[in-house]
């Protein structure tokens, strides 16, 4: 692999067996925060914060379901409009919180808000009343904009912004102090960058999120925004992994996290559990490289990144895989990635399965 190409997908890997956390990535020298760009060839311990893009929708989105679930606050099969009215249009009353959390509201995958709209408040009304496309659970669209809808759900029934809940319903409980939205400014030199925004902010994005709408929305959305690193979302992972429990703290019962990490079928042959994705095994499909690679069990479940990251875990095999980059930078035409999560996912199977480990 060339050292340009090796720079921008030079991230943070971490696995769990039995409980127990792998170190990651020995043996790489440290660099300089000024050489985290694309011209660095060293994985720099400087590096402490990493955008997570929509791996946001399941450390964060999904999450906040399973607890407003747990609590009797949120009903799975109930309508979209019992929480949120403004959820407007043909078709929409038909819309359920499970449609949105397996991708097959109807709702179309994105729309340009931070080109459309210029305030918060316009980009939600955009979103509540833009057309279904299909009926509800026809077909699976993975869509932004369910996401964004389902951020307004929490928020209405919580009372509070979404940022806020999560730190204190989920990352302060979890002992997650690296992750967040808005990071502050004193964390920037840490923060790895991210892609050299042509479209819409015009600069090298760094410390600021890099999905366009997520940043017409402020920064806080259930679909991105949150940045993390590998120590935090190891005890998030250990947590589902261990049926929502984390050291003294029940954090989901363990009946919701099955429920909410397992197949749904909606529509019909989809992969998507709540929130969270099952790979695509070859022998459903052939032609289908899931980001799990093809060594993890079906009972696994995961989601990705655009920016470049990647959390997978596997109950029957008591693992997990993070996998963290800023593939993006300085452009998102790097796609590497592709093939780089698959590939990352099966040398951790293989070496975690070796008979002498």
């Amino acid at each position: 692999m060339r050292p340009r190409t090796l720079a921008a997908l030079t991230g943070l890997v971490a696995a769990c067996r039995a409980g127990v956390p792998l170190p990651a990535s020995p043996g790489i020298p440290p660099a300089a925060p000024a050489a985290l760009g694309f011209d660095s060839t060293r994985l720099a311990a400087a590096v402490a914060y990493l955008d997570l893009a929509s791996l946001t929708k399941v450390v964060g989105l999904t999450t906040a379901c399973m607890i407003l679930v747990d609590e009797g606050k949120l009903a799975l099969d109930a309508a979209v409009q019992r929480y949120l009215p403004g959820f407007r249009g043909a078709g929409k009353d038909q819309v359920t919180i499970r449609n949105l959390l397996t991708h097959s509201s109807g709702l179309p995958a994105w729309r340009q808000l931070y080109a459309e709209a210029d305030s918060r408040e316009t980009a939600l009304w955009i979103v509540n009343t833009t057309p279904l496309d299909t009926s509800p659970g026809k077909r699976y669209v993975y869509s932004d904009l369910g996401a964004i809808v389902l951020t307004e759900v929490i928020e209405r029934i919580s009372g509070e912004p979404l940022d806020a809940f999560l730190d204190a319903r989920v990352f302060r409980p979890l002992g997650m102090p690296a992750t967040r939205f808005l990071p502050p400014q004193t964390w920037r030199d840490r923060i790895a960058p991210t892609e050299n925004d042509t479209s819409f902010r015009h600069r090298m994005l760094r410390g600021e999120v890099h999905d366009e709408n997520a940043g017409r929305l402020g920064g806080v959305s259930g679909h991105a925004g949150l940045f993390s690193n590998a120590l935090d979302l190891s005890r998030f992972a250990a947590m589902l992994l261990n049926e929502g429990s984390w050291d003294s703290v029940q954090l989901i019962r363990s009946e919701t996290v099955a429920e909410f990490t397992r197949r749904q079928d909606l529509p019909s042959g989809s992969t998507r559990a709540l929130g969270w994705d099952t790979p695509s095994l070859p022998r459903e499909d052939p032609t289908v490289t899931s980001s799990a690679g093809t060594k993890l069990s079906a009972r696994a479940f995961g989601h990705t990144g655009f920016t470049g990251t990647s959390l997978w875990m596997d109950p029957e095999k008591d693992l997990f895989i993070i996998l963290l980059t800023n593939r993006v930078h300085p452009t998102r035409a790097n796609t590497a990635i592709l093939r780089v999560r698959p590939r990352v996912a099966d040398l951790v199977m293989d070496a975690l399965t070796r008979p002498d480990l």
